[in-house]
C-alpha cells in the first residue's frame, strides 16, 4: 500500500496517482481545474469543531491525533475506500494545511497503514 501526502498548493504529478483531497474546506486560491482531484472527501476531514480547536497548533498536536483518531474510527466506509484504491496503485492524500508534520492527512495515512494500535484497514 503506498499512501503519499502533499500540499494541495504543489503541482501534481502523473506519479500522485489517485488524488485525494482530505480537507472539509476546498482550498483556498486553488481552481479547481489546477488542482486535479480526483476525490474530494469532506467526510474524512476533522470535524469543524475539531478543525478549529486545533487551529494547527503543534502544541496541540498530541491531542488532535487522538481526537481524530476517535473521529475515524465512525468512519469505516469511507477509510476502506482509501485504502482499496491504496492496493491497487499509489494514493496521495492532498491538504492545505502549511505545517507539514502537523496535519489530518499525516494522522490519516498512518491509520492507513495501521501503525496506530493495530488499526489497519
Amino acid at each position: 500500500m503506498e499512501v503519499r501526502l502533499k500540499r494541495a498548493y504543489e503541482a501534481p504529478s502523473k506519479s500522485d496517482g489517485v488524488r485525494i483531497l482530505v480537507d472539509r474546506l476546498w482550498p483556498r486560491g486553488l481552481r479547481k481545474e489546477k488542482a486535479r482531484i480526483d476525490l474530494w472527501m469532506k467526510e474524512i476531514a476533522p470535524s469543524t469543531a475539531l478543525r478549529k480547536w486545533f487551529g494547527h497548533d503543534p502544541k496541540k498536536w498530541r491531542e488532535f491525533t487522538a481526537r481524530y483518531r476517535r473521529e475515524l474510527a465512525t468512519r469505516g466506509e469511507e477509510l476502506k475506500l482509501i485504502s482499496q484504491q491504496a492496493r491497487h496503485g499509489c494514493v496521495t492524500l492532498v491538504y492545505s494545511a502549511r505545517d507539514e508534520e502537523h496535519n489530518q492527512a499525516v494522522v490519516l495515512r498512518q491509520v492507513l497503514e495501521g501503525k496506530w494500535h493495530g488499526a489497519a484497514v
